[in-house]
C-alpha cells in the first residue's frame, strides 16, 4: 500500500494535511499508564512505509513488536505518519501527539532538527531518533548504526563478482550517513583488487526512482555489472533498470544490484531469455527493525533509555550481509572480512 494513501487506524477518520495523511479521533485521548508505554508513532521521511528500504524495515520492526505483545494498530496502539517533504515533519510529529501518542520515533536523520526542537517543548513525550543522534535528553534516545562495516562486507562480494573490474554506487540525499555506505563500500573492493573502478553517483533524493534509473542506465552502459543502491526509494529505480536489462539477456550474462537496510532478494527476481533467475546479489542490511523493537520493548518495561546513544554493528548483528546469490568463493571471503572486522584486525572508517 502506498504510504500517503491512508493510516490502518481502528476508528480513526482519516485527514489530509499538506500531502500526508494523519489520525484523527474522537473522543477522550489515552491516559492509562500501559498506553504511555506503548503507544508508538513513526514519523517517516520522504521515503514512506513501503519504500522497499529503510522506512519500510522500521514499520516491519514495528509491526513485528506489537503483534508478539498484543498491541493493537490504533489510539494507544501503533501507527505511522508519512511525510512527503521536511515541511511534514513537524506537523506529523504535533498531530502524533494530540492523536495520544506517548513515544514517537523519527525514521531517518532527516528529522534530527525536528526531534531537538519537539523534545524541547514536550518533555512530557519520548522521542527516538534513527540515524542521527539527537541532544541529549531524558526524553530522547538516538540510535545509529555502523553501516560501513556491512558495506564493506558489500564491497568485498562485488570486487569477487565484478567481471569488468567496474563497480558502481548510487546513494540518495548525500549526507554522512549515505556518505558512511559509499566509504565503506569502496574500501571492501579495493580490499580485493585495488586497481577496481568504483563510480559513485547520487540521486539527490531519496524517493526520485526515475533519476535512480537514469543513473543506473549510464552505469551498465559504461562496463559496470555490480551496483549498490543505498537510495532509499529512489534505488527502486536501479532494480527497475537492472531487470530491464537482463531480461534481454541468459542468466549468466546478468548485471547485479546489492540491495540496502533489507533483504532485498525478492526484488531481484526476473525472467531471463533461458529461464527464472535473480539479479540481487546481496544486500547490506541495516537491521532498523530490531532497533525499534529494542527500544520500544524497554520502553513498554518501564526504561525508557533516555539521553542515550545507541549503536548497532557486526558485532551485536545490528548490521550484516545476506548470502544472496554470491559464489561460494565471495561468500568465503566476506565472512573472512567480517571476523576480521569483529575482532579488530579490519577498521572500516565511515568517512
Amino acid at each position: 500500500m502506498a504510504s500517503n494513501a491512508k493510516m490502518w487506524v481502528a476508528g480513526a477518520a482519516v485527514v489530509i494535511i499538506a500531502g500526508g495523511a494523519y489520525a484523527a479521533w474522537s473522543g477522550n485521548k489515552s491516559s492509562d499508564a500501559k498506553d504511555d508505554k506503548t503507544s508508538v508513532a513513526l514519523v517517516t521521511d520522504g521515503g514512506g512505509i513501503d519504500d522497499k528500504s529503510f522506512n519500510q524495515s522500521a514499520w516491519e520492526g514495528m509491526k513485528s513488536w506489537a503483534k508478539d505483545n498484543g498491541v493493537k494498530e490504533g489510539k494507544g496502539g501503533y501507527a505511522y505518519y508519512p511525510s512527503k517533504t521536511s515541511a511534514d515533519f513537524t506537523t506529523n510529529m504535533d498531530q502524533a501527539r494530540a492523536d495520544g501518542f506517548k513515544n514517537i520515533y523519527g525514521i531517518g536523520f532527516q528529522l534530527v532538527s525536528t526531534i531537538n526542537e519537539q523534545s524541547k517543548k514536550h518533555p512530557d513525550t519520548n522521542y527516538m531518533i534513527i540515524d542521527d543522534v539527537a541532544k541529549a535528553r531524558k526524553n530522547t534516545v538516538s540510535v545509529t548504526f555502523q553501516s560501513e562495516q556491512s558495506s564493506y562486507l558489500a564491497g568485498v562480494a562485488a570486487a569477487k563478482t565484478t567481471k569488468t573490474n567496474k563497480v558502481g554506487f548510487v546513494g540518495g540525499l548525500k549526507s554522512a550517513v549515505v556518505q558512511s555506505f559509499e566509504a565503506g563500500f569502496t574500501a571492501g573492493a579495493k580490499s580485493v583488487n585495488p586497481d577496481i573502478k568504483v563510480d559513485a553517483q547520487y540521486v539527490g533524493s531519496f524517493t526520485d526512482a526515475g533519476k535512480g534509473k537514469t543513473i543506473a542506465s549510464t552505469m551498465y552502459q559504461s562496463g559496470t555489472d555490480v551496483v549498490f543502491s543505498a537510495a532509499g526509494g529512489s534505488g527502486a529505480g536501479v532494480f527497475t533498470e537492472a531487470k530491464d536489462l537482463n531480461e534481454a539477456k541468459n542468466a549468466a550474462d546478468k548485471v547485479w544490484v546489492i540491495g540496502v537496510d533489507r533483504d532485498q532478494n525478492p526484488d531481484g527476481a526476473y525472467k531471463a531469455k533461458d529461464g527464472k533467475s535473480n539479479f540481487t546479489l546481496t544486500s547490506s542490511v541495516k537491521k532498523v527493525g530490531k532497533a525499534v523493537t529494542d527500544v520500544t520493548e524497554k520502553t513498554a518495561k518501564g526504561h525508557f533509555p533516555g539521553g542515550k546513544h545507541l549503536v548497532y554493528g557486526l558485532d551485536d548483528k545490528g548490521v550484516a550481509l545476506t548470502r544472496g546469490h554470491m559464489s561460494k568463493d565471495a561468500w568465503t571471503a566476506v565472512q573472512d572480512a567480517q571476523k576480521q572486522i569483529i575482532d579488530g584486525d579490519v577498521k572500516v572508517s565511515a568517512k
